[in-house]
């Protein structure tokens, strides 16, 4: 029998080929079917599936919102979650930047504490407004990675830039995404995006994930990037206990801007 929090990964798998049914699941998990509806509830009020009669399907994705309108949200919560992240640093960390509102408030930080005597670092990004923001910037060597231009968030994808990325390496990787899903990672609208950030991942020695608290737990878009088994979230004084405990049993530290 699987228990609790741990059946919802494998639930989604199952989902992922199609509709199923309630008595299905109960006897491939070997747990009540009531105990199924609970999870599917659940799951449901995450806006990760959507119940139907007597069973459930993966819910569609979300309309993926613009830059403007993301870089408008939660900017309080944007605000704090980079200067607790920029507090984890080491002197002279290289560093790969993800692409996103949240990554973006990260790397503008960077100018003020970064350019003080003794501290440098060299920045990896796709992430084309961190451009105008940090070239030229003291204590900062930038590296933009080529590749095909994403307008709705502003970032190069594709082969290109996983070519140019392959060939480096970085002490963190500070990336974001559209939520969190305990067993399954973080969640994009497109692969192109979710196979860079992967790569992303893996060509460096550590992974600092920035996510305010509205995204842990939802999966609203359909492409997935798995983590690694030990990783650090910093997220904001809003994320609950339950959210918390979640990313730690996935193998997160938990830091908790503000708190």
């Amino acid at each position: 029998m699987t228990r609790g929090r741990h059946r919802h990964p494998l639930l989604l798998e199952a989902l992922q080929a199609g509709e199923v049914v309630v008595e299905e699941l109960a006897e491939r998990f070997g747990v009540s079917a009531s105990t199924i509806r609970r999870d599917l509830q659940q799951l449901a009020s995450e806006k990760t599936i959507r119940r139907t009669y007597g069973g459930a399907v993966i819910a569609h994705p979300l309309p993926e919102t613009s830059l403007p309108e993301r870089e408008a949200q939660a900017r309080p919560e944007k605000a704090a979650i980079a200067r607790a992240a920029i507090g984890l640093l080491s002197d002279d960390d290289i560093l790969v930047l993800d692409g996103g509102s949240t990554v973006a408030t990260f790397g503008a930080g960077l100018i003020g504490g970064a350019g003080r005597p003794g501290r440098r670092h060299a920045i990896i990004t796709n992430n084309l407004p961190l451009v105008g923001v940090l070239a030229g910037a003291p204590g900062l060597a930038l590296t933009v990675l080529g590749g095909a231009v994403r307008p709705g968030s502003m970032s190069t994808m594709g082969p290109l830039a996983e070519a140019s990325l392959r060939r480096l390496t970085a002490d963190k990787a500070v990336v974001s995404g559209d939520g969190f899903v305990a067993g399954r990672g973080l969640c994009e609208a497109a692969i192109e995006q979710v196979s860079l950030k992967s790569l992303m991942m893996e060509q460096a020695a550590e992974v600092v994930v920035l996510m305010d608290s509205s995204k842990l737990g939802r999966a609203t878009q359909g492409a997935w990037a798995p983590l690694p088994r030990r990783w650090t979230l910093v997220t904001d004084a809003g994320a609950t206990q339950a959210q918390c405990a979640e990313a730690e049993e996935a193998g997160a530290r938990v830091v908790r801007a503000g708190s």
